[in-house]
């Protein structure tokens, strides 16, 4: 008789595997699948539910991805998995029984158009350890998930992740999860699909917390969604049709992506500011039917309220971008380099006169943060403060904790902190060889608290605005400082 962990799903039996990380038991359930696969007719249509298959599904090994190359040296190791039951849910568990555990429902990210789930930056053995049971799912991407297709339903990515909820409400009992402790958490596009379905009536009800890491929202209108469509079918050469686009491989998407979102344009000065206008060029569209309005202006009204949420993001998200420029910039002003990129005169101004510490570190320091600064930091201020009023409590944070070997405090660096798997993959490239675990132990301990109990640990900001806890900041410093955020307070 097999001993390996089984559940019951609501569409078929699933045999995971047992593991043994750090001394601690756990269960893993992998390439679940939460809907039928995206192909044929299914392709751009909403996802289609599962039939139920005979006898026990195998879920030994990640399904395959909606991402089809191999993301190459990206800061995430982020596998492609080949095939084509590309709508799946992974599963970490410490055991398939009935004791009702809190549940971390993850979205990865990538900017709407790459990722993989099948990342081990992703593993939930450490939140098992702890009591949690961790979903992470696949979604489609790119054009095929939010791209506009004549006759077809938009936010089709959007689609996946409320599918994907919808799963988890109705079979996470199997796997030892309690379906009304939900916390939906992700990073970057991944923490901007978290504010993006605060803000979604469809999504109501299926998660009761909320955690966005580094959030990057799309919010692409409608009329750019159906012109940057239209400069995919010209370059692909197919007529702007349903029958047109499913004539074009996946394969081919990625390369035909990045091209339609290109300014048409050589200038790198107007393509930096075309990027800093519109970083997201893929992503949920405000369709006017699923998606009715920009995340953070729905916030502002009061959308998701009632949903407790922790938001932060780190403190130098894209300098390692600019810091390779750092020669070339030497001798040019930082109010000369931020005129050049199109900030108006008065703005600026102040946001130099409160970034005087990056401004020591040379222009190029100062390009990279007002550009992590316009497309996360200053995201994080304004939801912040537009939740102020509301009836759930908001905290937020800094990681502030500088990579050994990229000098910076950069982009998805938090992410194995978060998930607390420092051994994984290529872990070291971004965080040295030896990084601190008591980082790990706070940054991941604040997360499973939350999902236990809906309190992360320290002083909210909405009891206390600018209250911001600092992770990996200098010792000698308090963890909550008061006003967090006030070097981006001219961006907001």
């Amino acid at each position: 008789m097999s001993t390996d962990p089984t559940a019951d799903t609501k569409t078929g039996r699933v045999r995971g595997l047992w593991r043994h990380v750090d001394g601690t038991r756990s269960a893993a359930f992998l390439g679940v699948p939460y809907a039928e696969p995206p192909v044929g007719d299914l392709r751009f249509a909403a996802p289609a539910p599962r039939e139920p298959w005979p006898g026990e599904r195998d879920a030994t090994a990640f399904g395959p991805t909606p991402q089809r190359v191999d993301g190459g040296d990206t800061l995430i190791p982020e596998p492609a998995v080949s095939g084509e039951d590309t709508l799946s849910v992974n599963v970490f568990t410490p055991a398939p029984d009935d004791a009702r555990r809190p549940v971390i429902v993850y979205i990865h990210g990538g900017g709407y158009v790459s990722g993989s789930p099948a990342s081990s930056w992703y593993d939930g053995a450490a939140f098992a350890r702890d009591g949690v049971v961790t979903v992470t799912m696949s979604y489609r991407l790119g054009f095929d998930g939010f791209g506009h297709v004549p006759g077809a339903p938009a936010n089709r990515g959007v689609r996946d992740w409320i599918a994907a909820l919808e799963w988890v409400r109705a079979n996470i009992a199997a796997f030892g999860g309690d379906p009304d402790r939900v916390t939906l958490a992700g990073q970057s596009a991944g923490g901007g699909a978290v504010l993006t379905l605060l803000t979604v009536p469809a999504a109501r009800g299926l998660f009761h917390a909320a955690w966005a890491m580094s959030p990057a929202v799309a919010d692409v209108p409608g009329e750019t969604s159906r012109t940057l469509s239209a400069k995919i079918a010209q370059l692909a050469g197919v007529p702007a049709t349903l029958d047109g686009f499913h004539t074009i491989p996946r394969e081919d998407l990625p390369d035909l992506e990045r091209r339609a979102a290109l300014p048409e344009t050589d200038s790198k000065l107007e393509i930096a500011r075309a990027l800093i206008e519109d970083a997201l060029s893929w992503g949920p569209t405000v369709d006017g039917e699923l998606v009715t309005r920009p995340a953070v202006e729905a916030i502002e009204d009061g959308a998701g309220g009632d949903v407790p949420l922790v938001i932060g993001s780190l403190d130098d998200e894209m300098t390692f971008i600019t810091a390779d420029a750092r020669r070339a910039l030497r001798l040019v002003p930082p109010g000369l380099a931020l005129r050049l990129l199109g900030v108006d005169r008065d703005r600026r101004r102040h946001y130099l006169a409160v970034n005087t510490e990056q401004r020591r570190k040379g222009t190029a320091a100062v390009l990279g943060r007002y550009l992590g600064d316009v497309v996360f930091r200053s995201l994080v201020a304004r939801v912040a403060r537009a939740r102020e009023g509301a009836e759930a409590p908001t905290w937020v944070y800094r990681f502030a904790w500088a990579s050994p070997t990229k000098g910076w405090a950069l982009h998805c660096l938090d992410v194995p902190f978060w998930f607390d798997v420092l051994d994984a993959e290529r872990v070291e490239v971004v965080a040295g060889a030896t990084p601190p675990r008591s980082l790990a132990a706070a940054v991941h301990g604040g997360a499973a608290a939350f999902a236990r109990t809906a309190d992360p640990g320290w002083r909210p900001w909405s009891e206390a605005p600018g209250a911001t806890r600092v992770f990996g900041g200098p010792p000698a410093n308090p963890e909550v400082i008061p006003d967090g955020y006030r070097s981006v307070a001219p961006l907001v």
